[in-house]
Order: C-alpha cells, then structure tokens, then sequence
C-alpha cells in the first residue's frame, strides 16, 4: 500500500482556479492536515500478462440478446476545470517562449539602427499589425534623432510627418503632455460624435486625409521610456482596419516595450559614444585638401564604429612639391585616435623639415614612437612629389604599396619589404622613385580597403586591382569620381562606406556586414587618397 506523508501532499483545488480564470500561481495550494489520499492509497492489484485485474472478465458464452434501436448519440463531453487550468498554462508558456525568443533577436542587433527595426518588427508581431513606425527623439535632446518605418516607405513616412502631433497619440508621447500615454485609436466614421475611438476632440482633417491615403483605420501606440534616460521617443503600429489588440496582446507587448526600451537606451549611449569618437578622429585629419599647380587630390575617409587610427594627410612643401601621407595606428578606440593625432603631426613637421628624404622622415617618426610610445606600432607611407616633373620619391613601412591608375597600366608599386614602425630597435629601408605619365593617377590607402573585402588579402588585392583597371574613361580626369568608383566595386553592397552622405546608414558607422564581423576589432577604417598628375 502507497503512503504519502500529510506534510508533502499537496491539494490544488482546480475547480476554484478555472472558476476564477486563475493561473497556474494564483490557485488556491492547500496542505491536508493528516489523512491519506484514498485513491493513492487504494491497493494495486498486480497485471498479468497485459490483462487489467479492474476490469471484469467477458464470459467465453453468452445467451444471444435480441435486437435493439442504436442508442441517440452522447452530448459532447465538457472539459473540466484540469483542461482548462493545462490549456491556461501551455498559453502562458507559449508566451513565455514567444518574449524571450523576440529578446533574444534584440540583444543581438548590433547597433542602434538594427535595433530599432527589430523592435518595430517585433511589437508589430505582438500587436497583430501589419505595419508601423518608431520615432527615436531623445528627452535630453542630445540626439540622435531617427524616424524608421515597417512597410511604410520614405513618402509614406513624409505624409505622416505632416500631421499635427497633437493630432496623433505618438506625437503627444513625443511632445511630452502629460495625458500621454499611449494606447489604441480607432478612426471614427466622419459623421461619428465626438469622442468615439479614443478621440476626445473631432479628428483633424489632415490626420483622416493621411488615413485615407495611406489606407489604415487605427493605430495603437505605445511610448519608450527608460529607467536611466528618460523618454526615448515612441512608436506606432497602424490597423488597415478598425481594430485593437486584446487584453493578452497588450501585456505581450507591454513586458517586451519594458525591456526593449532598457536596451535601446544602451545602444543609444553606444552610438553617442561612437559619434563623438568619429567626431574626433575626422577633426585630427586635414579640413580641405591642398591646391597644387600640376596635381588635383581627392580623400576619402570613413572611421570604424570603435574609432580606428587610419588617417592621410597632404601639406604643401617649399619649392612647389607636395608631401602625400598614409598611415595606421595599431589598435581601436580613444586611445588609437590620441595617438594617430600625434604621429599625424609628428610627420608634418618631419616633412616640412626633411621632406626630399622620405626614408629621413620615417626614420625619426620611428625613433619618436620608439621612445614616447613604446607599446605601439604604427605602418605609413610617405611620398614626396614633384608635380611639375611629374616625379615621386617614396618611402614605406609595413604599408599596403600604392597603385598606378592609367590609360595603358594599372599596377602596383613595388616598394621594398619593412617592418612597420615601432617593430624594430633599429628601423631602414630604401626610397623608391617613380614617374607617374600624363593623366596617370596614384592610390595611396590602408589595409582597412582590402580588409573590409570579407576577402583574403591575395584576392583582395587582386579585387583593388580590377576595381582600378576598370575605372571607366570619363571619370579618369576626376580623382574624386575614381575613389568613388574603386569604393562601389571593392567594397560590398551594404557597407556604410557606401551610403549617401547624411543618409541614416551613413549615419550609423556602426552598421556591419557579415565579412565586417568576421575580423576580431570589428569594422576597420578605411582611407584612400589619389593624386592625378596633369
């Protein structure tokens, strides 16, 4: 005979639980007094070969019984209050399942713009919408400010922009009212009182015009604040019908804005970081380009999401010759950039002083880092051109050799093998001397260009090469249009680099590609300076 101790059973009055819609923590758990269980202390008859000894034996004869009418079929059963407490909880496990799986997809955005689109998808799916917008703007008013839509296109988001925010239950969130709270709005039929579908005033014509031609009936806001930063900003998802989510849907989505909002705050702080760095390291490198008679100059720079110490530079020299410099700093981050400031400047006044000597400039930049620096590396190139004899006398250390664009060539510059800076106790290595033909075009760069490829670095530079040589004949003249070109070819098709200025992506250095994520510092900088000799 099964005892069971009074003090470890336990009676769950299920009954009680489906009578009041209560789940699986709210029903009523009682410890019995003493006693035993009768149906857990009834006897077990043993089974014998599969034959239950409950159930009575069938006689092997039985007298024939006579005909009967089919009995009327049963009523369906009703499920009792244990099915309804089991599909209680298996709803609340699939929701358990469903937030920490969309929690889960956010933490792994990578940057504060991948974010915002995950979030907007993911509360559409909570809300039953089809499509929506997020208006990122900050209570600090520090920035950034963003507006991102899900099946809304730039026009479409445009139309809504017109709309007055008091108009809106977002723009209200956003304006900060304190009756701002969010929730469902239903478009009243024209000729509907006032007050219908949450609108305690008559609806405002722009708003129904924007309704109309968008084609939605309702909209269910919600606002996005932070424990730590206050109100973020606030988002909308838009019903091409009159409808609103339910109650479960409501708290759905409440616990996933609660936590989503924590971490797009984090991202947010992420990016400002980001940006102030980039501000820095574009403000170490030169603000315009020299003017040399016989030579046009073209830049192109893009600094990585953790601030990487790439950088270029272009100083006029006495007697009408022009000094042309690339270089990278060992490691990421402020510190990085601190230090390719330094070395920036350190070679200008080297140049200045000995620029017709390229190994003589490299040479004390060496020793400098060596001794101030110790801990660090650095590779650069250094050129002194000659532009009215069309004659550059080079020097490098570490660096990727530059490329000779030209009607009848493209190819690389064989520069010695160095040792990049900082490497050696003692650093030298010889000058190379080139002759660049009317209408040729120099390229120096870092090895962020061929990094950021996703390609092994033998393809990579065989990509560079065919990207040069295929620099179509009309844009040969333009060494800004040439950079663009050997960019858009090199470079894959979802790289910041490759966005329009003041567009979001470009924005957003931070966005990355799967070969970007691929290397162990994240997304590199990248640098490319042509010269085009007249």
């Amino acid at each position: 005979m099964l005892d069971i101790d009074p003090r470890v059973r336990v009676d769950v009055d299920s009954l009680m639980a489906a009578q009041h819609d209560l789940g699986v923590c709210d029903a009523i758990w009682r410890i019995a007094p003493g006693g035993k269980a009768d149906a857990m202390s009834a006897p077990h008859l043993p089974k014998v070969a599969g034959i239950d000894p409950a159930v009575s034996a069938v006689p092997q004869t039985a007298a024939p019984t006579p005909a009967r009418k089919a009995p009327a079929p049963a009523p369906a059963p009703v499920p009792g209050p244990s099915t309804l407490i089991q599909d209680r909880l298996a709803g609340m496990v699939s929701d358990l399942t469903t937030l920490h799986e969309l929690t889960e997809r956010l933490a792994r955005a990578r940057d504060l713009d991948s974010s915002l689109q995950e979030f907007l998808r993911a509360g559409a799916a909570l809300v039953g919408a089809r499509r929506g917008l997020i208006v990122l703007e900050p209570s600090d008013g520090l920035g950034p400010t963003a507006t991102i839509g899900l099946g809304l296109g730039r026009a479409d988001l445009g139309h809504i922009e017109t709309v007055p925010r008091a108009a809106t239950s977002y723009g209200r969130i956003l304006d900060g009212l304190p009756d701002a709270h969010g929730g469902s709005e239903v478009l009243p039929e024209p000729d509907a009182a006032p007050g219908s579908g949450g609108y305690g005033t008559p609806v405002d014509p722009r708003h129904r015009e924007v309704a109309a031609r968008l084609g939605y009936a309702a909209s269910y806001a919600v606002p996005l604040t932070a424990e730590a930063t206050g109100r973020l900003g606030a988002a909308v998802w838009l019903y091409d019908e009159q409808a609103e989510p339910s109650d479960r849907q409501r708290d759905l989505a409440g616990l996933y804005v609660r936590h989503a909002a924590e971490h797009l705050a984090r991202m947010l702080e992420v990016e400002r970081c980001r940006s102030r760095l980039a501000t820095v390291a574009e403000e170490l490198l030169p603000s315009r380009l020299p003017r040399i008679p016989g030579v046009q100059l073209a830049a192109r720079h893009h600094t990585g999401p953790r601030g990487g110490g790439d950088w270029y530079d272009a100083l006029p020299l006495p007697e009408g010759a022009l000094g042309l410099a690339v270089g990278s700093v060992t490691g990421a981050g402020p510190s990085a950039v601190a230090a390719m400031g330094r070395l920036r400047a350190s070679l200008r006044a080297y140049a200045v002083m000995e620029g017709e000597d390229p190994v003589a400039v490299l040479s004390d930049l060496e020793l400098l880092l060596r001794l101030t620096e110790p801990a660090r590396c650095a590779t650069a190139l250094f050129a002194y051109c000659e532009p009215a004899q069309r004659k550059i006398i080079l020097a490098g250390a570490g660096h990727t050799p530059p490329l000779l664009v030209g009607e009848r060539r493209t190819e690389y510059v064989e520069t010695s093998l160095s040792a990049p800076l900082g490497m050696l106790s003692c650093w030298e290595a010889p000058s190379v001397e080139i002759e660049p033909g009317p209408g040729e075009t120099v390229l120096l760069y870092t090895d962020g260009l061929l990094r950021r490829t996703g390609d092994p670095m033998d393809r990579a530079y065989a990509r560079l090469h065919a990207a040069a040589a295929g620099v179509p004949r009309g844009i040969r003249d333009d060494p800004a249009a040439v950079c663009d070109h050997i960019l858009r070819t090199v470079l894959p098709e979802d790289d910041p680099a490759l966005a329009p200025a003041g567009s979001e992506a470009a924005a957003v250095p931070s966005g990355t590609t799967a070969a970007m994520a691929a290397t162990e510092d994240g997304v590199e900088d990248i640098v490319l300076l042509a010269a085009r000799f007249d």
